[in-house]
């Protein structure tokens, strides 16, 4: 017979960029989307942003994951306490003070298309399948830990 988890009981990953306005907050939506009953997914970033990128939103809306009502927001010690890890997205983030203190942290260094002169939403849809692919392998390892 199943067992029923409460959503605080399920592990929380904390997704984290510079701004919040576009990577992390479309790995936690579509980590919410792929995720569901599996882990919580938070967003932040180290210095965020006033508003969420709008072309992020859409895109991550043609797979039905939505960001739309989320707001940018830092890092704060109650939301690392609601965690057991933290995915770093991008090269740029600096984790050094989570690492020390103990934090388990993993990055993820995605594609970007603009080096390669594309940009929109074209762009955006590059960077989420990228991310969606990596939420997708996350959830799957913590699916098939039975956590």
């Amino acid at each position: 017979m199943p067992t029923t988890t409460s959503n605080d009981e399920l592990p929380g990953v904390l997704f984290l960029c510079v701004r919040n306005k576009g990577k992390s907050q479309m790995a936690a939506a579509l980590a919410r989307l792929r995720g569901e009953g599996v882990i919580r997914a938070f967003s932040a970033g180290t210095h965020p942003g006033d508003a969420i990128n709008q072309t992020s939103a859409e895109s991550v809306a043609e797979l039905g994951a939505d960001m739309s009502g989320e707001t940018p927001q830092g890092v704060t010690p109650e939301l690392l306490g609601k965690v057991g890890l933290v995915v770093a997205i991008g090269g740029e983030v600096d984790t050094t003070a989570l690492e020390e203190g103990g934090v388990p942290v993993e990055r993820w260094v995605t594609d970007e298309p603009s080096l390669r002169g594309i940009e929109g939403l074209e762009r955006m849809r590059i960077i989420r399948d990228d991310i969606d692919a990596r939420v997708r392998a996350l959830v799957e390892s913590y699916r098939s830990r039975g956590a």
